[in-house]
């Protein structure tokens, strides 16, 4: 078998996919996208592609490598998140040819389903509280938000009492045992994030995510020393190598590499493996679409370390295309109690809606993060 095509599709609201055709017709869908820079991976991909036209996709680690390594720079989003949009599709495919799920091709899975949280409040969050019941209401066990608006460096204890009261309002309306995970989205900065978590502990959040800037991850260790809430982190990490020394250092609490950005399932399952080693539990990342989803479910079926996935049913950015609207087989993500059940079909186990996604693909999207500024005028942390 022999790869032949690749092909993207930039779809709304602000994700690419990919479809990989084979000369046996079997083919495979990933999802190779950074939010904000889709047209940039998208073409990534595109040069990528020269490796990979006439060789036998069944051969994964030997292509991952050829495409990390062969050439002489290498990591980074744009080029990590091709090889993931890659690797995702090339595992679909081998799936799909061997018919099985992705995960018994991994040695089997070690659950029948993962627990999943809920996004709420937005970019700016507020009216928490009676969102939090309505997802509560609708069967989710946890959910996560941001915990601020945009933060100086050293700012008023106004936005810190404005973070806690949300949380406040949180654990009010939902009760003691709900999960609240709580993201600083890196627009906190180390002096602020002290004093927001020594706040926030009497509220027993699950974890604290992204508490600084990756750039800044000597802090963690601190931080995390200084707080018995769970430190979260790793969304901008994109490879083992990133990871390797907030592990070594014993920094953090949950890993959260994203599917589609840290070289897709045959690189996030070395770091899941890793942060096993370090009793660290495993968090994937995935504010994205139905593609990326799938693959994270298959990486928490093999992963031990695996407690909960992220997925964006709903979420702010999705208006008007959501999740679900790509899919044929629009049931596979049906939540229950607070999980979802993995997918039993071959491959990745979902049925992409090709007709749809070239629809939509005519549309198109230029989707960018907002820029925000202080009110001195300089750039805030978004």
């Amino acid at each position: 078998m022999k790869i032949t095509k690749l092909e993207c599709f930039l779809v709304p609201p602000r994700w690419c996919f990919l479809k990989v055709e084979t000369d046996e017709g079997i083919v495979g869908w990933g999802e190779p996208v950074i939010e904000g820079r889709a047209s940039t991976v998208m073409h990534a991909v595109e040069e990528l592609s020269e490796y990979l036209i006439g060789t036998d996709p069944l051969q994964i680690q030997d292509i991952w490598n050829k495409l990390y390594r062969a050439g002489f720079y290498r990591g980074g989003p744009i080029l990590m998140s091709a090889i993931a949009g890659i690797d995702q599709a090339l595992w679909d495919i081998k799936g799909k040819y061997h018919n099985a799920p992705v995960y018994d091709l991994l040695g089997g899975k070690v659950r029948d389903k993962i627990r999943v949280y809920s996004w709420i409040g937005g970019d700016r969050p507020a009216d928490v509280g009676s969102v939090a019941k309505q997802a509560a209401e609708h069967g989710f066990t946890a959910i996560k938000m941001n915990a601020t608006p945009e933060l100086q460096f050293i700012d008023s204890y106004e936005k810190i009492d404005d973070a806690v009261a949300r949380v406040a309002a949180i654990r009010e309306a939902v009760g003691p045992y709900f999960g609240i995970g709580i993201d600083f989205h890196g627009r906190v900065h180390k002096p602020m994030a002290k004093i927001l978590i020594k706040e926030l502990e009497q509220y027993r959040p699950m974890f604290i995510e992204e508490p600084v800037l990756a750039e800044n991850n000597e802090v963690l260790k601190d931080l995390k020393n200084s707080t018995h809430i769970p430190i979260a982190t790793g969304e901008r990490m994109y490879s083992r190598w990133d990871f390797k020394t907030i592990l070594q250092e014993g920094s953090v609490d949950i890993i959260q590499p994203d599917l589609s950005h840290a070289g897709g399932i045959t690189e996030c399952l070395k770091i899941a493996s890793m942060a096993e080693a370090y009793d660290v539990a495993l968090a994937t990342h995935c504010p994205l679409g139905p593609i990326a989803l799938a693959a994270c479910l298959q990486v928490d079926a093999v992963s031990y370390n695996a407690f909960i996935q992220e997925q964006s049913i709903g979420i702010h950015y999705n208006q008007g295309n959501d999740v679900l609207d790509y899919l044929v087989n629009k049931s596979v993500f049906n939540y229950e109690e607070g999980h979802v059940n993995l997918p039993t079909k071959p491959g990745l186990g979902i049925e992409i809606n090709e007709e749809f996604v070239r629809e939509q693909a005519k549309k198109g999207h230029a989707w960018r993060n907002p820029v925000w500024r202080h009110k001195d005028g300089s750039i805030a942390e978004w």
